[in-house]
């Protein structure tokens, strides 16, 4: 009975997966009532489709290599159903011009998820001309990147009752109604926020530094968390500088000093929502105060310079075709609250997807500047000099106004701002009188986030990255000791003694080592993915 007639008319479905096939013949076509053909993670790039049985109603070829559905549209067969081309590598315009009725009439589900399409308008044209598509799958996509993604498809395809395996609601083709119409007044560009909360479990280095001496050095911490984000085809990178760059490049030197100040390289967001980048910050603070600029040992050689670079940590260096953004410096605390939220808009969809599936990386750094006594300049110094003459011409301007003036009022109107500004003078004088060494930046937890999620279709990825105990039960009995010590009134001395019993902080010594359980170095971390969710609310967000 097992003869090639009786073989050929038995079979009506057909799965040859992961086999590595690159070639589809015409001994497919001895198949006379085949109706399923399943060719999924093979090595197909292209199919003659006059070798496909004429009866298919369902062809799926997931995870191959195909680039364009061209190769389907010569001869399709009439009665296919569903066509499956995910996880492909489809890209271009042009492909909307290969899913209208003229080659697939009879189609009712379709998924091209998991691929590089990106012209949602022109996608939305060709589909619009089948008639009985019910079941669309194209999340994964750059063009469903965009907030209007859901709601213009829902509305320009009236039929359609799945999209993205999730049921299309009446309630969502009442609220986005006519947004279809409105395809050329939207802008498409993604939108996502990224959320930095709360820093725990943080080690407190300060309490193992010495006391200062008079000749210092005086030494502060900071803490900031930082994250690779995708560089747009714009170039954030560029325009406010190489994350980190600076720090590996020649220092200047003593004469250039108060006349150029390096401006602070990794990317800062205030603390409120839209605030943009504050990098700049520190350095302004340093012109405002007049604080001096680091006073390190010049490097003149290229060789000099090669040897810092491999001190750098790598996890510091941001990953190619990204860029390091960062959180407000904050001091120590047992909760170190961020306060970070920064909007990204990226035009480049293709390459945020290709980002979304890479993931991003979270990294908690400590920063430690040390701060030394200036060395006054010597008179004969050329920079001396020049700050001598320029205190001589603003003397003798002031003497000038209040000569033309005439009308200088005596008394205790006048004295009073005087003092204040003797006052100032003198706490700006003591900031001047120090300078601070190149910050010296470390580690403390580093790690991957999984993005992939919002390609999948979810609007945020919201986790609480765990780097594991960096506390210690020696520092944390030097913290304990030090705040015990600052606080004097018995108030806070009680305060300090309830503390001790409860079980978040240090007890008694010889309970102490049984129950010390310190919080892990964890920080909360959000990217949401900004999606329209009625016409009014993307006109209202997209429209300029």
């Amino acid at each position: 009975m097992l003869k090639d007639s009786f073989f050929y008319t038995y079979f009506r479905s057909l799965r040859v997966v992961d086999k590595q096939v690159s070639l589809v013949d015409n001994d497919l076509l001895k198949f006379v009532k085949l109706e399923e053909l399943v060719l999924s993670a093979n090595q197909i790039k292209e199919i003659d489709t006059t070798n496909l049985p004429p009866t298919l109603k369902v062809l799926e070829l997931y995870g191959n290599k195909m680039t364009s559905m061209e190769c389907l549209c010569t001869r399709p067969p009439p009665r296919l159903q569903h066509l499956g081309l995910g996880h492909n590598k489809l890209l271009g315009p042009l492909e909307s011009l290969y899913v209208t009725s003229d080659y697939w009439p009879n189609l009712i589900s379709l998924d091209l998820s998991f691929n590089d399409l990106t012209d949602l308008q022109g996608m939305v044209s060709g589909l619009r001309t089948l008639r009985r598509l019910r079941l669309l799958v194209l999340q994964g996509n750059p063009l469903a990147l965009v907030p209007c993604y859901r709601g213009f498809i829902i509305d320009g395809l009236s039929g359609l009752c799945v999209l993205d395996d999730i049921t299309v609601a009446p309630s969502e083709k009442h609220l986005f109604r006519g947004l279809s119409h409105s395809g050329d007044l939207l802008a498409h560009e993604a939108r996502l926020v990224v959320t930095v909360g709360h820093v725990r479990g943080v080690l407190d280095s300060s309490v193992l530094d010495p006391e200062p001496g008079p000749q210092g050095p005086f030494i502060t911490y900071s803490y900031y968390v930082t994250y690779e984000f995708v560089e747009d085809e714009e170039g954030e990178g560029d325009e406010y500088g190489r994350v980190l760059a600076e720090i590996v490049k020649p220092p200047p030197s003593t004469e250039q000093l108060g006349e150029d100040i390096p401006k602070e390289p990794i990317k800062e967001a205030k603390d409120s929502v839209g605030s943009g980048l504050a990098s700049q910050s520190q350095s302004r603070e340093l012109e405002e105060s007049g604080a001096s600029a680091p006073l390190p040992r010049p490097m003149d050689s290229a060789e000099e310079l090669a040897k810092l670079r491999p001190c750098l940590d790598p996890r510091l260096w941001p990953s190619p075709g990204t860029v390091l953004f960062s959180t407000v410096r904050k001091p120590w605390s047992d909760v170190i609250p961020c306060n970070y939220e920064m909007q990204h808009v990226l035009k480049d969809l293709v390459r945020l997807k290709a980002f979304l599936l890479s993931g991003t990386t979270i990294t908690i750094v400590e920063e430690k500047i040390l701060s030394w006594p200036a060395v006054p300049p010597s008179p004969n110094s050329p920079s001396a000099a020049k700050k001598e003459k320029g205190e001589k011409d603003k003397k003798g301007k002031e003497k000038d106004k209040k000569g033309k003036d005439g009308k200088n009022k005596a008394g205790k109107r006048e004295k009073e701002p005087a003092k204040e500004q003797k006052g100032s003078k003198k706490k700006k004088e003591l900031r001047k009188d120090l300078r601070q060494d190149p910050p010296v930046l470390r580690v403390l937890g580093s790690g991957p986030v999984d993005l992939e999620p919002l390609l999948s279709g979810e609007p945020f990825v919201s986790t609480v990255c765990n780097f594991g105990v960096v506390r210690t039960l020696e520092t944390d009995r030097l913290t304990l000791y030090r705040d015990s010590k600052k606080n004097k009134s018995e108030k806070a001395k009680n305060a300090a003694l309830e503390a001790r019993k409860s079980k978040t902080t240090l007890p008694a010594a010889s309970v102490y080592e049984s129950d010390y359980r310190p919080d892990p170095l964890t920080v909360e971390i959000q990217i949401q993915l900004i999606q329209g969710h009625s016409t009014e609310e993307a006109l209202r967000r997209l429209v300029p």
